[in-house]
């Protein structure tokens, strides 16, 4: 893991300091502050759970990887080098009910397309759509392995985004990207070039448990509620809540945790 992790941080470097290279003749390549604007949240989960804390992804002027965490209620400003794309992340997280950094989507940004200036304030302005074009930037990052030629500053992020407004994908898709297994996207993205044919539904298997019924709720901010006992498990851990309690599913085993 703290291989990966350097490995992360150097090639970050090492493409920062390319696209530095490459534009620093005409353009102004001084780092800018920008003050997070974060997203709602789903309402069934702020019911059920309280407003959730943020953990918050990005570059630094240096191209390394930082995190912080944003409390409830509380602002953020991150410092961006206004030289190329760049990904900002931001996961719901819940300590008091121990729910983690990343079992939750996050909402996301993709710098500069969602900056939004005037009245003497920058701001980044990050959205739960936006929030799968900064995962598939970072999961573009690691499967890109030094091929400086595909780095994801590079990828056409605009006709991205246009896909999931037109009829290109299926209708499952389109209401719920997260269904889409990006990682191995991204690796094929990487080994060949993108294929719109590849955002289809990762595999899940329906298995029933007996809980309460209930609206049960996911962690993607736009699928559906579950208001029965079958559950469509993916690879992975699972979790779902409800105003009985949480469930957390992997392919071995399930918990259920009552209010």
């Amino acid at each position: 893991m703290k291989m990966n992790l350097m490995k992360l941080k150097t090639f970050f470097a090492l493409v920062l300091q390319l696209a530095i290279l490459f534009i620093s003749g005409c353009r102004d390549i001084n780092p800018s502050f920008y003050t997070i604007k974060l997203p709602i949240a789903p309402e069934p989960w702020v019911s059920l759970l309280g407003e959730p804390s943020w953990r918050i992804e990005w570059l630094n002027p240096d191209g390394y990887k930082q995190t912080a965490d944003i409390l409830p209620g509380s602002s953020f400003n991150v410092e961006i080098p206004a030289t190329w794309a760049n990904p900002v992340t931001a996961y719901p997280y819940w300590s008091k009910h121990n729910l983690i950094p990343g079992l939750f989507k996050p909402a996301g940004a993709i710098f500069p397309f969602d900056v939004s200036s005037g009245n003497g304030k920058n701001e980044l302005i990050l959205s739960w759509e936006a929030g799968i074009d900064a995962v598939f930037y970072w999961e573009l990052a690691l499967a890109n392995k030094g091929n400086y030629s595909r780095i994801p500053a590079n990828f056409n992020w605009i006709r991205f985004r246009e896909l999931f407004k037109t009829e290109a994908l299926s209708e499952a898709v389109c209401k719920d990207p997260w269904l889409v297994n990006w990682r191995s996207v991204a690796e094929k993205t990487t080994a060949n070039n993108f294929d719109k044919r590849r955002l289809v539904p990762e595999a899940s298997a329906s298995r029933v448990f007996p809980v309460p019924l209930s609206s049960w709720y996911g962690t993607s901010p736009f699928s559906s509620s579950i208001n029965g006992s079958a559950f469509p498990v993916r690879p992975g851990i699972n979790v779902w809540i409800s105003s009985e309690g949480i469930l957390r599913v992997n392919m071995d085993a399930w918990v259920f945790i009552e209010w």
